[in-house]
C-alpha cells in the first residue's frame, strides 16, 4: 500500500513538472521596466542636458545618453550599449530626449533585469527538463520490472489456467519460481498432475465398467437364447392350449429379455467406440421380411416395398425394427399399421400403434438415452431402443422420426436410396 502511494505521488510530481516545464517555455520574456523610474530617468537628463557632466542617477536604471549624431555624452557605467545598434539586439530601451519640441538625443536605458529573468528562467528549464527525464527513466525501468516479475508470469499463470480449464493436462506450468508468482507455480502444477493423475484413474475405472456391462450383456444372451429355443420346441410339440399359452408367455418375455440386453450391450459398445454400422446396397423385398421377423405378435399387415436398392446395414436395420415392434407390443398392446410409400430418395415406412401416443414435450426426449414418456412409468424398461434405432439409422444417411398420429405414436423409417446420398 505504501509502494502504492508512493507510485501516485511521484507520478503526479512528474505531470506537475511538465505542466510547469511547458508553461516557463511557452511564457514570452518580460522585457517591460518600471514605468515611474523610466519618466523619473527622462525628466532629470532632459533638465540637466545641457549641463550632463554633473548629473547625477536618482534612479535604479542604468543608462547612456547620445546626442542626436549618436555621439556619447553620459553613462551611468561601464558596460552599457553605447550605441543605437547595440541597445536594439540588447533589447534596451531606446527614447527620444525633445526640449522644446526639438529632438536632441536619445536615452537608452539598460535592460539587465529582464536578462536577469531570462537567464533564470533557461535554468530552472534545464532543471526540470533533467528532473524530468530522470523520474522519466525511473517509471519506464519500474514498467519493465512490473512486466518481467508480474505482467509477464502473470499471462503465463492465466494461460495455464485456461489450458486446465479445457481439459489440457499434459503442458506443465513453466516459470521462475524466484518471481512474485514463484510461490503459487509449484502448487498450480502440482494440482495439474494430480488432476491428470485423477481423470486417469477415473477414465480407467469407466473403462472397466462399460467391458464388464458389455461381457455380462453378452453372457445374459446365451442362457435366454436356450429358454427360447427350449419353449419353441415345447410349443411345436404340445396339444395342451393352456401349455401353449404359457409357451408363447414364455417366448414373448424371452424376446423382451433378448431386445432389453441387446440394447444395453449395443448402447455400451457405441461408448466404447466398437459399435460398427457398415451400410450396403441391399434389395426392397429384404426390407418386408425384417418387418415380418419384428412383428413376431403378428399384430401388423406389412405391405410390398417398392422395389428398388437401399442403403443399409442389414443386421442393424433388424434391430431397429425389432425395437420399434417391441416398444408397441410392450406401451400400446394393440394393433399396429404399416404403410410404405417411395418419397424423393427415400423409402420412408411409417408404424403406427393405437395406443393414444405421448404427450407432445415429451416427443423429443424419446430419442435420448434412458429417456422414456410418462405412460411408461409402469412398465419394464431401459429407454434405450428409440435412441439405439436413431443412431443406427443416422448412420445409414437415413432420419428416424416420432410423431402423435391419428391413433397413437408414429415412429416414421427414412431409408436413403442406394446411390442418391
Amino acid at each position: 500500500m505504501k509502494k502504492q502511494a508512493f507510485l501516485i505521488g511521484a507520478f503526479l510530481v512528474l505531470i506537475a513538472e511538465i505542466i510547469t516545464l511547458i508553461v516557463f517555455a511557452l511564457q514570452a520574456p518580460d522585457f517591460s521596466q518600471d514605468t515611474v523610474a523610466v519618466n523619473e530617468v527622462m525628466q532629470s537628463v532632459t533638465e540637466d542636458f545641457n549641463t550632463l557632466e554633473q548629473h547625477k542617477n536618482t534612479t535604479a536604471l542604468d543608462y547612456v545618453v547620445l546626442d542626436e549624431n549618436g555621439n556619447l555624452l553620459y553613462k551611468t557605467k561601464s558596460g552599457l550599449s553605447e550605441s543605437l545598434n547595440t541597445a536594439i539586439a540588447h533589447r534596451d530601451t531606446i527614447l527620444d530626449i525633445t526640449i522644446n519640441d526639438t529632438p536632441v538625443g536619445k536615452v537608452i536605458i539598460f535592460n539587465d533585469g529582464a536578462l536577469s529573468l531570462q537567464s533564470q528562467k533557461e535554468i530552472v528549464i534545464i532543471v526540470l527538463s533533467v528532473a524530468i527525464a530522470v523520474q522519466g527513466g525511473i517509471f519506464i525501468g519500474y514498467a519493465v520490472y512490473m512486466h518481467f516479475t508480474m505482467i509477464r508470469p502473470f499471462r503465463k499463470l492465466k494461460g495455464f489456467a485456461k489450458r486446465v480449464a479445457c481439459g489440457n493436462l499434459d503442458i506443465p506450468l513453466e516459470m521462475d519460481k524466484q518471481n512474485l508468482f514463484g510461490a503459487f507455480t509449484e502448487s498450480f502444477d502440482i494440482m495439474r498432475s494430480e488432476l491428470k493423475k485423477a481423470r486417469i484413474a477415473e477414465a480407467q475405472a469407466q473403462q472397466s465398467k462399460k467391458e464388464l456391462v458389455a461381457k455380462l450383456s453378452h453372457d445374459i444372451k446365451t442362457p435366454v437364447a436356450s429358454i427360447k429355443a427350449v419353449s419353441e420346441v415345447g410349443l411345436a410339440i404340445t396339444g395342451n392350449e393352456k401349455d401353449k399359452a404359457n409357451y408363447t408367455h414364455i417366448i414373448g418375455k424371452a424376446d423382451q429379455i433378448n431386445t432389453l440386453v441387446t440394447n444395453l450391450f449395443t448402447a455400451t459398445l457405441e461408448e466404447l467406440q466398437q459399435l460398427t454400422v457398415t451400410p450396403t446396397n441391399i434389395e426392397s423385398s429384404k426390407v418386408k421380411t425384417m418387418l415380418e421377423n419384428a412383428d413376431y405378435l403378428h399384430k401388423a399387415t406389412i405391405p410390398d416395398i417398392p422395389e428398388c436398392l437401399i442403403f443399409a446395414d442389414e443386421l442393424r436395420l433388424q434391430q431397429v425394427f425389432d425395437n420399434i415392434f417391441a416398444n408397441s407390443y410392450k406401451y400400446a398392446k394393440t394393433e399396429i399399421t404399416v404403410t410404405v410409400q417411395k418419397a424423393d430418395n427415400y423409402i420412408v415406412i411409417s408404424i403406427e400403434d393405437y395406443g393414444g401416443g405421448v404427450l407432445t414435450e415429451e416427443l423429443p426426449v424419446l430419442k435420448e438415452k434412458f429417456k422414456r414418456g410418462s405412460n411408461a412409468e409402469n412398465t419394464d424398461g431401459a429407454g434405450l431402443g428409440l435412441y439405439i434405432s436413431d443412431y443406427f439409422i443416422k448412420e445409414m444417411q437415413g432420419e428416424l422420426i416420432i410423431e402423435n398420429g391419428e391413433h397413437g405414436l408414429k415412429v416414421i423409417v427414412m431409408l436413403a436410396l442406394s446411390g442418391k446420398i
